[in-house]
Parts: structure tokens; sequence; C-alpha cells
């Protein structure tokens, strides 16, 4: 892996929360559906936007998820929503140039290699000012992970369920994190993972041909090479239900819905949908992930 490798930072065109999903337009403006109690949804006055995240939570938590962070072409991040730990502090931010939301926390990785976070640190999941040379990020709810210029992967935060149990990882090009699991994607398309496996998440092992994974709280998405999407875990809502699905180029997990972004610039949507963050039929000309 070359210093090249770093200029090809993942943007997320798509984003799942708990109760509400967002999108990016072609032109750089934002689209969301879902729960707004928060103002989670308030999106619509955004632009120039070129990545996106959504705070997401297990479903027994009912508050703290509800936040939506935007990066801008110009390496600022806009945030809205739930704010009581103070994540989405985030306008004084600059270089940034992916972004990552979890519980009641806001990361963003500097265009330096570098990180920083903001939010809720209880169990060290803000612990990352020491990081360095990270080409991306991932936010669980109680940790936060690093995907280094190497391939090698670090972990800061609550290890439970040894979801930080990460340090023998190698050859990673993409990694996620949902509740307690965490998910890499290795270069070759096979998939590794640790953490809490009760409902079956982390059972990838047998994954080939992926080219992007997805975690959700208790479920676990990949992508396909051939555009087809695969699913295991949590299936309570049918968002693991998505064995039908083609032409798809982006995928993002909610806590228990399940999203995919077409070629087309169409978007699907499958499980929970009690808020309507799965009405997402009519979208259109949602942009298309990097290359």
């Amino acid at each position: 892996m070359t210093f090249h490798r770093m200029k090809r930072w993942s943007k997320d065109t798509i984003a799942a929360g708990r109760r509400h999903t967002v999108g990016i337009k072609s032109g750089g403006t934002v689209t969301a559906v879902g729960d707004n109690k928060y103002g989670q949804c308030d999106v619509s006055g955004w632009h120039d936007m070129v990545a996106i995240a959504a705070g997401n939570v297990h479903m027994a938590t009912n508050t703290g998820n509800a936040h939506t962070i935007g990066l801008k072409s110009y390496s600022t991040v806009e945030a809205v929503g739930w704010n009581k730990h103070g994540q989405c502090n985030v306008y004084d931010w600059c270089n940034i140039v992916a972004v990552a939301a979890g519980w009641r926390r806001t990361i963003g990785l500097k265009s330096d290699g570098t990180v920083v976070a903001v939010g809720r640190n209880n169990d060290g999941e803000c612990n990352v000012n020491d990081w360095h040379d990270i080409v991306a990020i991932a936010a669980g709810d109680w940790h936060t992970i690093g995907l280094k210029l190497d391939g090698t992967v670090t972990a800061v935060g609550n290890n439970r369920f040894s979801q930080c149990n990460v340090n023998d990882w190698g050859d990673i090009v993409a990694v996620k994190a949902g509740y307690l699991h965490t998910v890499g994607l290795k270069s070759d398309g096979a998939v590794v993972a640790v953490g809490q496996n009760k409902l079956g998440q982390c059972d990838v092992s047998l994954w080939r041909g992926i080219a992007a994974i997805a975690a959700g709280s208790n479920h676990t998405v990949g992508l396909k090479s051939n555009g087809t999407v695969v699913a295991v875990g949590w299936n309570a809502y049918g968002q693991c239900n998505v064995s039908d699905w083609r032409d798809i180029v982006a995928i993002a997990a909610g806590c228990a819905h399940t999203v995919g972004l077409k070629s087309d610039g169409t978007v699907v949507a499958v499980g929970d949908n009690e808020f309507g963050q799965c009405n997402v039929s009519r979208w259109s000309g949602i942009q298309l992930p990097n290359n």
C-alpha cells in the first residue's frame, strides 16, 4: 500500500442512523427521511457536501443517536441533531477528509492522517489524538476503529466483547463498526469480523468477492463486486432481506434497516420503517460513491 492510497478516502453518499436515512444528491445537496425529533433530518439547507454520516445506536437506547454529520467539499464539517455531549461541535474542524458518527460522538479524519473526536468519551472511544497514518475511520456505539496506511487496524474504547481485538488484522482496505462488533474488508474481497456474535453478525468468514461493507447494530452487510448484496445477523425487521437486490454500488446499515444505492442513482431500503426511514423509493439523482 503506497501513499497514493491516502488520496482515495472513502466518501459515503448514503448513511443510515437508528431511525433516519440520509443521501447526498448529485449537486451536493442533501435529503433525509425518518425521525426528526432532534432535528437530525434538518439538512435541506446543506450544499457542497461530499460525504455524510448518521449516528447509529442499539435499538434499546432511545436517545443519543440522533445526529447527522456532513463533510463539505472544502473539508469543513456541518452537524445537526442532538448535541447533549457536544457531538455536533465540529464547526471549527478543518482539513477533514472523512467523517464517522457513533453513539453521542463524532469522529473526523484529517488530510494528514490524524484523527479528531468530540462527544461522549466514557469508554475512551474519543482517545484518538495519538493516531497517525490513518486512511479510514469507523464508529461503533462505544468503540472507534482506525484503518492505517499499511493495512493494519487500531481501536479504542469499550472492548467487553472483544470488538477492539483487531491488532492482528492485516491487508485491510475498509472498516465498519456496529453496536458491539467490528468488520474489516480485505484486499482480496474476503471479510473478517470480531466482537459479539450472538445473532450471527460476525458470520462472514465464507464471504468472497466483497467490494464494500456496512455494519448495523447487530447485522452486517456486504456489497459484492457484481452489484448483489449479502447480509448476516439480526433480521427481526427484515433488514437482511437483500438477496434480490441488483445493480447496487453502495450500502449503509442503520440499527434495524439497510439501504442500497443503485447505479442509476435511485435507492432501495428494507427493515424497520416505523419512522419512515425506509421511504426512499422516490429518491433519485443520489451521488454515486468515488471509485
